[in-house]
């Protein structure tokens, strides 16, 4: 994904809006419309992106298993 395109990407994505996408990864709008209109992303920008994405599908991964586990715990009882 080219640095260019990862914050609209993210935000497309995820249905957030830039101010959104800021608050969540410790940016302010400004900062994140500042980046897209100089068209520079910057290393920690796109990291604090990267992460929050990744937490995002940990967190998924997590409510699969408490499901699983649950099911497990029913059928063992």
């Amino acid at each position: 994904m080219n640095d260019e395109n990862i914050v609209k990407k993210t935000c497309k994505e995820l249905g957030m809006t830039y101010k959104e996408l800021g608050e969540a990864i410790g940016y302010s709008e400004p900062a994140i419309k500042k980046a897209l209109a100089n068209n520079n992303v910057s290393k920690p920008m796109q990291k604090a992106i990267n992460l929050y994405i990744e937490t995002l599908n940990l967190k998924t991964q997590i409510k699969d298993y408490e499901v699983l586990k649950s099911a497990i715990k029913k059928a063992i009882s």
